[in-house]
C-alpha cells in the first residue's frame, strides 16, 4: 500500500472508532447517542461534545507529527478571528494563560508611558467570578480595585465604576462576561473612553454571546455606517469590543481543544507583537516557528546592550514565558469552530427550556436574566430596560439563587441534584475576596487590593447560587428529567414556620 492509502485506511478507522466509543460525546440530539437513563445517567454541568470529524482531525494531525503549533494553529487562529470580527487570535494553553498574557503584554516597556500599567497602577475587576481573571492582575504587580457583583446577572455592578476611578492611577478594567452574560458594555465602554483606559474582556465563559448598542449611542462614531444594523444600531460578539479579549477552550467550554485559550486582538496591530512577545519565551523577533529572518534584517538589530547584529531571534525584550498549545490541538479546534454556531444554538434552546419548565418556581428561585433585561416572558422573550442595548447570550450555564424566604437553602438543592446525578457548580469562586488566597493576600499585602463597597452582591452570589447546564450534549429527556428533579425536591421539602 502507498503511504497515502495507508494513511486514508487509518483515518477510516479512527472515524469508525470513535463513532463506536465515543458515543456518549455526541451532541444532545444525534440519533447514535446513548439512551438516557434517569437517575443513572450522570448529566455533568458542561462537559466535551464532539464526533468522528475531531478525532479524524486529530489523527491525521498526529500523522503529521508537526507537533508543535504550526499550519493547523493558523488556520485556526485565522478562522477564529474571522468569527468574532477582531484583527487576530493567538492561540494559548489555557484560558487562565490567555488571562496571564493579555494582561502581561500592557505591561510593556513598549507602550506609551501614559498607558503601561506599572506596579502600583490599579486595574479594576468584580469580586465574583474565577480567580484567574483576577491573579494576573496581581501577578503583574498592579492593585486589583473590587467592584461587586449583580445577583441576578452575575455581573459587575457597572454603576460602580466611577467610584473605582482614581486618576493617574487606574489604568484598565478587566472583568468577565459571567456565564455567557455580556456585561454592561455600553457603561463599560465610555467609562474607558472618558479616561482613555484599556479593557480586557474576559470572554472565557461567552464565546458567541453578542452586545447591541442604540442607534443614538456615541460610541458609534468609531465605526462604520456599513457595518451597523438596518436601524442604525450596532451588534458584535462580546469579545470584539475592548482593546483585548481571552478565550478558554477547557472542555466545559463553548468550543474544546482539551487545552487551550486564545488572546484576541480587537484592534490595534502593535498590541499582537506584545501579546507575541509574553506568550513567546519574552523575544523581540516576531517570525513564526520553523521560519527565519521574515524582518529582513535578523542580524542588523542592536538592542539592549547586546553587540550589534546579534541574532534577533534570540534577543528578548519581555520577561515571558512559553504558553503554547499543540498543534493537533488546533486541528480539533478547527472542526469544533465549524460546529460552533450549532452548539451556540443549542445553549440558548437549553437554557429557555429549563427556564420555561421550571417558571412556577419563581416564588423560591431566582432565575438569571440577561443584561439590560427586566422580565422573562413565557414565551421566551425578555422585556428590556430603556438604554436601549440588547443583550443575546450564548449560555455557559442555567444559573439559579434560592430566595431567602425558601424553606431550603442552595446547599440542600445541590444536594438534592447531586443525588439525582445532575451535576452542578457554585458561580465559580463566589465572592473571590473571601477565598483562602485572597484573604492570605489582604494581610500580607494589603496593598495589593482595593474594595469599593461592601461588597453585598458577590456574598449573594457566594451564599444562594448554584448553576446547572446547558451544554449541547444534553437530550431533551435530560432536561425533562432535571425539571422534573427540581420541581419534586421543591415540593417535597416541608414548608418553613412562619
Amino acid at each position: 500500500m502507498t503511504p497515502q492509502a495507508i494513511r486514508q485506511q487509518i483515518l477510516s478507522l479512527a472515524r469508525e472508532y470513535s463513532r463506536t466509543m465515543h458515543r456518549a460525546n455526541r451532541p444532545g440530539d444525534d440519533p447514535l447517542t446513548p439512551e438516557f437513563v434517569p437517575g443513572k445517567t450522570v448529566i455533568p454541568y458542561a462537559g466535551r461534545v464532539f464526533d468522528e470529524d475531531e478525532v479524524e482531525a486529530a489523527v491525521n494531525s498526529t500523522l503529521d507529527f508537526w507537533l508543535t503549533l504550526g499550519p493547523e494553529g493558523d488556520r485556526f487562529e485565522n478562522s477564529l478571528a474571522d468569527f468574532l470580527g477582531v484583527r487576530k487570535s493567538l492561540l494559548v494553553n489555557s484560558g487562565s494563560s490567555a488571562n496571564l498574557v493579555a494582561m502581561s503584554a500592557l505591561t510593556s516597556h513598549k507602550l506609551p508611558a501614559e498607558k503601561r500599567i506599572m506596579p502600583g497602577d490599579e486595574v479594576i475587576t468584580v469580586a465574583a467570578g474565577f480567580p484567574t481573571t483576577v491573579a494576573p492582575i496581581i501577578q503583574c504587580g498592579a492593585t486589583a480595585v473590587f467592584i461587586d457583583a449583580d445577583p441576578v446577572t452575575g455581573n459587575a455592578r457597572c454603576d460602580q465604576l466611577e467610584d473605582a476611578f482614581v486618576p493617574g492611577k487606574t489604568k484598565a478594567v478587566m472583568m468577565a462576561h459571567a456565564l455567557g452574560n455580556p456585561f454592561d458594555l455600553k457603561t463599560t465602554l465610555e467609562f474607558c473612553r472618558d479616561h482613555n483606559l484599556w479593557l480586557i474582556e474576559d470572554n472565557c465563559d461567552a464565546l458567541g454571546c453578542s452586545y447591541t448598542l442604540p442607534s443614538e449611542s456615541n460610541l458609534l462614531s468609531n465605526y462604520s455606517k456599513e457595518s451597523r444594523n438596518h436601524d442604525g444600531s450596532l451588534t458584535k460578539y462580546t469579545g470584539s469590543w475592548g482593546d483585548l479579549s481571552t478565550q478558554s477552550f477547557y472542555p466545559p467550554h463553548h468550543l474544546t481543544l482539551g487545552e487551550g485559550g486564545s488572546v484576541n486582538i480587537v484592534r490595534q496591530a502593535a498590541l499582537k507583537v506584545l501579546v507575541e512577545s509574553f506568550r513567546d519565551w519574552g523575544r523581540d523577533c516576531w517570525c513564526p516557528s520553523g521560519k527565519d529572518n521574515t524582518c529582513n534584517k535578523r542580524f542588523a538589530w542592536q538592542l539592549g546592550e547586546l553587540p550589534e547584529g546579534y541574532d534577533h531571534k534570540y534577543i528578548y525584550s519581555h520577561l515571558g514565558y512559553n504558553l503554547k498549545p499543540l498543534d493537533i490541538q488546533a486541528a480539533i479546534g478547527s472542526k469544533q469552530l465549524d460546529k460552533l454556531p450549532s452548539f451556540i444554538e443549542a445553549r440558548k434552546r437549553n437554557w429557555q427550556t429549563l427556564r420555561a419548565g421550571l417558571a412556577e418556581l419563581e416564588d423560591v428561585i431566582e432565575f438569571s436574566l440577561p443584561t439590560h433585561a427586566t422580565g422573562w416572558n413565557c414565551d421566551g422573550s425578555f422585556s428590556w430596560d430603556s438604554s436601549g442595548c440588547r443583550t443575546e447570550c450564548s449560555w455557559f450555564g442555567f444559573k439559579m439563587s434560592v430566595r431567602p424566604g425558601a424553606s431550603f437553602n442552595r446547599t440542600d438543592l445541590a444536594r438534592a441534584l447531586d443525588d439525582a446525578q445532575i451535576g452542578n457548580r457554585m458561580l465559580f469562586g463566589g465572592n473571590l475576596l473571601r477565598q483562602p488566597a485572597f484573604v492570605q493576600l489582604r494581610k500580607e499585602r494589603p496593598e495589593a487590593i482595593r474594595m469599593i463597597g461592601d461588597m453585598a452582591g458577590a456574598d449573594e452570589i457566594m451564599n444562594r447560587t448554584i448553576f446547572i447546564g446547558t451544554y449541547p450534549g444534553m437530550s431533551r429527556a435530560m432536561l425533562a428529567y432535571i425539571i422534573e428533579s427540581i420541581q419534586g425536591f421543591v415540593d417535597g421539602v416541608p414548608t418553613r414556620p412562619q
